[in-house]
């Protein structure tokens, strides 16, 4: 009753000032619906034609979507309560629709209607980035499972034996098909042995220093040994990689003396599945001049047969610009392999679809060459969860939120949301180096741990100096 009172000694100029200042955008409406005036708290509303309204019909001024709720609007205004908040768009001479949350009050019951607005622009740029950021991630995610089918297969279609071994307890981890028919084993009886055990005893002091040298320096020279149960003698190289949680050795087995028929028949059965494979294939010479490609590579550059693509140029169709194929080959031929290298390919009657490129290097081998699997990037994204409901995949859904999600909590949870994403990013980017992914986004380290403990991301050790308070 006070406030009621204390609002009836404010002249109509003083109201509409206080009106003015506690809102970002206030309109007086008639009877009729006609906007007679207008105020506006925002710099940055005035070139949005705010002015053009006075008037105009206020339904006019809104998008025919939007039409509906000013209806409500002033058929709910009543004398003394305030109407719920609807959120409406305005069109704009920028192209992009103008967001306005209003609420309506008719303070006389044969007054005008006063119209109370909010802008919502800053909330609809920020759940877009949001969604984008979500959608980017995905991506990460369909691109890592992919890349790791990918790997698989390569892994058992390999005509080479290999082994892949835990670096410290040196037992097998995985063995493809070929080093199965080599060491005349089945999978069972190899997965899990002492990679030592596979080979005769008198061997036992070598390879023992090769796994050891590996562990200590990460280099170690390749070695001749015999098989076990009196097979034929190979050549053993090894190398060392890193995982996520473990290291392990990629032990390559080459025989010294084999069947050139067999082998024949091994080559011709992986080929024939590589021209089957979903994803494109090619090989190419190290000038970048196509030897070899699938079906599925033809597919990409819309040619019907290998002999139009054989000996012309990979960035005839691969690459935005010849450059990007060129840094392609760079990093190839100083990394040995790239990837998930994002780039696009050309099709000879002008399609342009966004692939992904896993690239490998034979420069060392009798015919040197380079590989590559094309593989269409996936157009998914899945929904992102934000105040307990999916967040849309527009701005006019983004919207309809407003409502039924208090903006203070829309805004803390989706500001929550984007700092968490952007932490596991760094930190996957970077292969959890704090220091860098700190670097990366701009926050001491200390800031970075206070954050990775407030959203409960890795593991964080009580001792370490930097989380000291």
């Amino acid at each position: 009753m006070a406030l009621q009172q204390a609002a009836g000694l404010l002249d109509s100029e003083a109201a509409g000032l206080l009106l003015a200042a506690t809102s970002d955008l206030s309109l007086v409406v008639d009877e009729q619906g006609i906007v007679r005036d207008t105020a506006s708290a925002r710099p940055d509303l005035d070139g949005e034609g705010i002015e053009s309204w006075l008037g105009r019909p206020w339904i006019d001024t809104v998008t025919v979507e939007s039409r509906p709720k000013i209806d409500a609007l002033l058929r709910d205004a009543s004398s003394g309560a305030m109407t719920r908040w609807r959120q409406v768009n305005h069109p704009s001479p920028s192209g992009t629709d103008l967001p306005i949350r209003y609420s309506t009050l008719r303070p006389r019951k044969d007054g005008p209607i006063i119209v109370v607005g909010q802008d919502l622009r800053a909330v609809a740029a920020l759940q877009r980035r949001l969604a984008e950021t979500q959608q980017a991630l995905e991506r990460d995610y369909d691109r890592l499972r992919a890349a790791e089918t990918r790997y698989k297969l390569l892994f058992q279609l390999s005509g080479e034996p290999v082994l892949v071994v835990d670096a410290g307890t040196r037992r097998v981890i995985e063995v493809n098909p070929a080093a199965m028919r080599l060491l005349g084993r089945p999978q069972k009886r190899i997965v899990g042995q002492d990679a030592v055990e596979l080979f005769d005893a008198a061997n036992l002091r070598e390879l023992q220093g090769l796994f050891a040298g590996l562990r200590i320096t990460g280099q170690a020279s390749d070695l001749t040994a015999r098989l076990g149960g009196g097979r034929d003698a190979v050549k053993v190289s090894a190398s060392l990689f890193r995982g996520e949680t473990v290291t392990s050795v990629l032990v390559r087995l080459s025989p010294l003396a084999s069947s050139r028929d067999e082998r024949a028949g091994l080559d011709g059965n992986a080929l024939a599945l590589l021209q089957r494979m979903p994803e494109g294939f090619v090989v190419t010479d190290p000038a970048r001049r196509i030897l070899s490609a699938n079906t599925a590579f033809l597919a990409l550059t819309q040619l019907a047969t290998e002999e139009q693509v054989r000996g012309q140029p990979l960035d005839r169709w691969l690459g935005r610009e010849e450059t990007e194929t060129l840094a392609l080959f760079a990093m190839l031929r100083d990394h040995g392999s790239v990837r998930n290298f994002t780039t696009v390919m050309r099709g000879a009657y002008g399609s342009l679809e966004e692939v992904e490129v896993v690239a490998v290097s034979a420069i060392q081998s009798e015919q040197p060459c380079f590989g590559f699997t094309v593989r269409a990037t996936p157009r998914r994204a899945a929904p992102v969860h934000v105040g307990g409901h999916d967040l849309p995949r527009s701005v006019e859904q983004m919207t309809e939120l407003v409502g039924r999600v208090s903006m203070k909590a829309l805004v803390r949870e989706t500001t929550d949301l984007i700092e968490k994403l952007c932490i596991e990013a760094a930190l996957r980017i970077t292969r959890d180096n704090r220091a860098s992914a700190a670097e990366m986004l701009g926050l001491s380290r200390q800031g970075l741990y206070a954050k990775m403990r407030r959203y409960g991301i890795g593991d964080l050790d009580p001792n370490d100096p930097e989380l000291a308070p």
